[in-house]
């Protein structure tokens, strides 16, 4: 079973005064990209592979989605996200991303923000979501850029310019990382994005486009402090079709 670290008491804290999770989607500075790259919705059958809070069921029920089903590990995150849907196209469940069944051919669009690096058996994953998709059904997500992950302490040096070089661990070691990262001890799991991609190629899916996120220059100017994200990738944004 999969740490459900967001149900502890001190990260689900944390978490709760994150950009993301106070404005939602307008909050997620890599939303843009990923909207860019979203079929169209209205009609569409969506999953959403740890789901949160619910904003982009939401979201998706907004867009004429047929019908949403948002799954998350954590108790805390599908209570708050019930508490803040009243549209009866979207239904949450608690499940296991590592344990997960779905029915087979039943969904047009699976889509998932930053939830993949938790889950341990990747191949296993991709697989249960390739089945569950139609043919030509779309396969949307983001995860923490494996170069982000790599890292085992947050520690960097400067150049003579005095920018940040951001050192890399065992990039090629793949397999469970520790961090503290809003609560001790979150347990990850690296891959690289050799293995991401070719285990989407592998199980069947058609590769439509790979971002490694960066913060525009409009973003930039009205964010300043995101300059650091241009001195290595932070999110890996993978869109693909069955």
């Amino acid at each position: 079973m999969a740490q459900n670290i967001y149900d502890k008491p001190e990260f689900f804290e944390g978490y709760s005064q994150l950009s993301r999770s106070v404005h939602g989607l307008d909050g997620a500075a890599e939303w843009d990209s990923i909207r860019a790259v979203l079929p169209d919705l209205p009609g569409k059958r969506v999953v959403d592979l740890g789901c949160g809070f619910g904003w982009f069921a939401r979201f998706a029920a907004s867009q004429g989605a047929a019908s949403v089903l948002g799954l998350d590990l954590s108790e805390n995150m599908i209570a708050r996200a019930r508490r803040e849907t009243a549209d009866e196209t979207v239904q949450y469940r608690i499940a296991d991303l590592d344990r997960l069944d779905l029915p087979e051919a039943s969904f047009d669009l699976a889509y998932s923000s930053l939830a993949f690096h938790y889950v341990e058996d990747f191949a296993r994953l991709v697989a249960t979501t390739h089945a569950a998709l139609v043919a030509g059904g779309d396969f949307v997500f983001t995860i923490e850029h494996p170069i982000y992950m790599a890292p085992t302490t947050p520690m960097w040096t400067t150049d003579g310019d005095g920018r940040r070089i951001w050192p890399l661990d065992g990039y090629s070691r793949e397999g469970k990382r520790t961090t503290d990262w809003l609560a001790r001890g979150v347990v990850k799991y690296h891959r690289t994005i050799g293995t991401t991609l070719n285990t989407l190629i592998g199980a069947g899916f058609a590769i439509r486009h790979v971002e490694e996120w960066r913060p525009s220059g409009e973003q930039l100017r009205d964010h300043p402090e995101w300059a650091e994200e241009t001195d290595r990738p932070m999110f890996l944004l993978i869109a693909a079709q069955r």
